[in-house]
């Protein structure tokens, strides 16, 4: 199970997460995030994967992102077309993030297969996620073409609900975590990530 740090703009927490067994660590370039990188981080030593996060941004401003913080992976979490990752694919992973409402359809996805290395579903909001809140997981119980991410209001509580959806689909890739391992927006706790990781790692419930 892959374990998704989000949402960070603190370096000390950056440096600290760096010494965790977690998979990946997303950086938010979207203006409108509380989590926002407003400022010049370095991660350039970070032995993770490093996912920048965009919401309908342009190709060229991804492109230099990419290369400025040397990012492994690119999260679109906004409403990119299938072909708009497939230009960003050229360059490192593409995670396509789609947000479940109460009537969301899956076909919606399929145009993305091909197009993109994992998705990544979270709740619907209209703020492009962040939300804190978490989406009926039983609209993905039987997705089974794409391995992906799972995100949305995930706490220290959920852990026997992910392994339960995991037993049940074995799609379910890794977990995406934010706002519910926060002090305050882009401040985490590392306390609780580190309670996180070792119930998992360790098959505790």
């Amino acid at each position: 199970m892959k374990i998704k740090v989000c949402g960070l703009n603190n370096q000390d927490d950056i440096d600290q997460l760096n010494n965790i067994d977690i998979d990946f660590l997303g950086f938010i370039f979207y203006k409108k995030s509380p989590r926002f990188v407003d400022h010049k981080i370095k991660i350039s030593k970070i032995n993770k994967e490093k996912v920048g996060v965009f919401v309908n941004e342009n190709h060229e401003n991804i492109i230099d992102k990419i290369k400025e913080y040397n990012l492994t992976c690119v999260q679109l979490h906004g409403d990119e077309t299938p072909m708009f990752c497939k230009k960003i694919m050229d360059h490192c992973k593409v995670i396509k993030a789609f947000r479940v409402s109460d009537d969301f359809n899956l076909e919606k996805t399929t145009n993305y297969i091909e197009n993109c290395d994992y998705f990544l579903f979270d709740t619907f909001t209209k703020d492009y996620g962040g939300s804190g809140k978490r989406f009926n997981w039983e609209k993905i119980k039987n997705f089974n073409y794409k391995k992906f991410f799972l995100s949305g209001g995930i706490n220290l509580n959920s852990i026997n609900d992910i392994y339960t959806l995991k037993n049940e689909n074995d799609f379910l890739f890794g977990i995406d975590i934010n706002s519910k391992f926060e002090i305050k927006p882009g401040n985490k706790d590392l306390n609780k990530i580190k309670i996180l990781v070792n119930n998992l790692r360790n098959g505790k419930f």
